[in-house]
């Protein structure tokens, strides 16, 4: 079975089908966040360790760093303001953290600084980040989420998109990256925009598991891209996206509904044994009236914790305000 290994400097978790879905929380992302940008430029971390400890508390497993500002600053420097970013969220939490940078020397810089082994996010099937991201991994022996698009842009067509994700996988084993280390994001499109893409991922999802053997992640949100109560489809999407073979997600896990939906999906796919997450959670969750429900005393995601278990693309990964 495909196991993914991340680590924090105290904390091992793995990403693979026998193990819990692992949630990567998005928040600390600049992008679509110009006040958050403005004030990472600014020296202010103040909404990033908010941000991070929110998150682990939700219940996140890892947490994605990106720092890329230059939407409001096309001047700022991100290799230093990503190195900055990540010292003090390693420094807060106990999470594996995920890189998140299209700059290569922006991931090199964090990379030398990060403890533990963090996921790379990410590389795509262009040559020159091939050539540049590749080596990278192989030098720190880090594993890397794999984006299917190359440099005819992202394809509509589920298959050109597995092909683009197969000669990724082909190119790291070149440099003596296993499968196991790479974790492909199929891109998930908007449902609002093109009907079948629920389709296409649950389809592209089966041939990443079977054939290439390779665990997956997403930037879940955007299937819901331009809809009303967006939360609704995001949390309807991830049951059939783990039902279908995905492994991880980067989403916001300061959504009840959605986190809600991760853990009975852990519960029904039997990777929650005895249900203990589940159990632990919501032991005192109490419903109110109108079919809402109450707080629990419970801290989502704190058993979780516990227990140790528990971007080229167009929005992946990216927080709104």
């Amino acid at each position: 079975m495909t196991r993914t290994i991340v680590a924090s400097a105290t904390r091992e978790i793995i990403i693979g089908f026998d193990q819990p879905f692992c949630v990567i929380g998005e928040r600390i992302n600049p992008t679509g966040r110009k006040k958050l940008a403005a004030e990472m430029i600014e020296g202010n971390f103040d909404t990033v360790i908010r941000d991070a400890l929110e998150q682990v508390a939700a219940g996140a497993t890892m947490l994605d760093v990106n720092a890329g500002v230059t939407s409001v600053d096309p001047n700022a420097t991100e290799p230093g303001l990503l190195v900055r970013t990540l010292e003090i969220v390693q420094g807060l939490v106990d999470v594996p953290l995920s890189i998140d940078s299209s700059v290569s020397a922006a991931i090199e810089a964090a990379l030398k600084v990060a403890k533990g082994r963090p996921l790379v996010n990410s590389v795509t099937g262009e040559e020159e980040k091939l050539e540049a991201i590749l080596p990278l991994c192989k030098k720190y022996d880090v594993p890397v989420v794999a984006i299917s698009n190359d440099e005819t842009g992202i394809s509509v067509d589920p298959d050109v998109r597995f092909a683009v994700a197969k000669k990724i996988v082909e190119r790291a084993m070149d440099y003596g990256i296993k499968p196991h280390d790479i974790v492909v994001d199929p891109l998930v499109m908007p449902i609002g925009a093109l009907g079948d893409a629920g389709r296409q991922v649950f389809a592209l999802l089966y041939r990443l598991r079977n054939e290439l053997k390779v665990n997956t992640t997403c930037g879940l949100s955007n299937i819901s891209f331009g809809l009303p109560h967006r939360h609704g489809i995001n949390a309807g999407f991830i049951p059939m996206v783990i039902g279908a073979g995905m492994t991880s997600a980067i989403m916001n896990p300061c959504r009840p509904q959605e986190m809600e939906a991760v853990r009975a999906a852990n519960v029904l796919n039997g990777t929650d044994p005895n249900c203990g997450n589940w159990i632990m959670t919501y032991r005192d969750h109490k419903p109110v009236e109108g079919g809402g429900a109450a707080a629990t005393n419970a801290t989502p995601g704190a058993a979780s914790g516990r227990r140790g278990g528990r971007a080229a693309r167009a929005g992946a990964g990216a927080a709104t305000e």
